[in-house]
């Protein structure tokens, strides 16, 4: 029988062994690829590797937004949940997501569109040096991009990774043509947790720097 009662700390061990002994080859420098590494630990999907798109910039200004102690917002209450806070709480980080907010609810009705387009809305005034993190709603980042696009808000890092059939791809592809500093992917995947993640990586990048 399969020995599966291991320690947690062997379990990740031995994922990690299968994920540098299966991962394709590539050409991803060692920060990048630890926040690649991770995408796959969470999902057990390689396609992160051939798939997933970083902005030049955009390891080093989410490391720099962590360490100078940037609010993190997220589109969903799971990707909140998903981030963690034991490691952010060095820097002084708080992670938000607006979408129960009442006010959220009032924009929305008063603009007929979703909450999550609201709860940007929401955040604009704080958005400068944030790091905002997009894992579910298509309609979030694309509002995000207009913002940025008429220099609204200006976030140190854009994390898009909406899950989904209708506008996920289109959105994230927008998010990779744009200047911001972004980690997004191409095609249909994605999802909160996948998300998270990113900022999970990010933060042990900072306790190593």
């Amino acid at each position: 029988m399969t020995n599966w009662n291991l320690p947690p700390q062997e379990i990740e061990r031995l994922s990690w062994e299968i994920i540098e002994a299966e991962a394709p080859p590539h050409a991803w420098p060692p920060d990048a690829w630890r926040v690649i590494r991770r995408m796959i630990h969470t999902t057990a999907d390689f396609d992160w590797v051939a798939n997933t798109r970083i902005h030049p910039l955009a390891m080093e200004r989410g490391v720099q937004a962590i360490k100078a102690g940037a609010t993190v917002y997220t589109d969903t209450r799971m990707a909140q949940a998903g981030i963690s806070a034991k490691r952010l709480a060095p820097y002084g980080c708080q992670v938000r997501c607006l979408m129960d907010d009442p006010q959220v609810a009032r924009l929305a009705s008063e603009q007929g569109t979703t909450r999550a387009v609201a709860a940007v809305d929401l955040a604009l005034p704080e958005l400068t040096g944030a790091i905002y993190v997009v894992g579910n709603a298509p309609t979030a980042l694309y509002r995000l991009l207009q913002h940025i696009e008429t220099a609204q808000a200006r976030p140190a890092l854009v994390v898009g990774l909406p899950v989904g059939f209708v506008n996920a791809a289109e959105a994230k592809q927008a998010l990779a043509q744009s200047s911001q500093p972004f980690i997004t992917a191409q095609g249909r995947k994605g999802g909160s947790a996948v998300a998270a993640c990113v900022i999970n990586a990010l933060a042990e990048l900072c306790g190593e720097g």
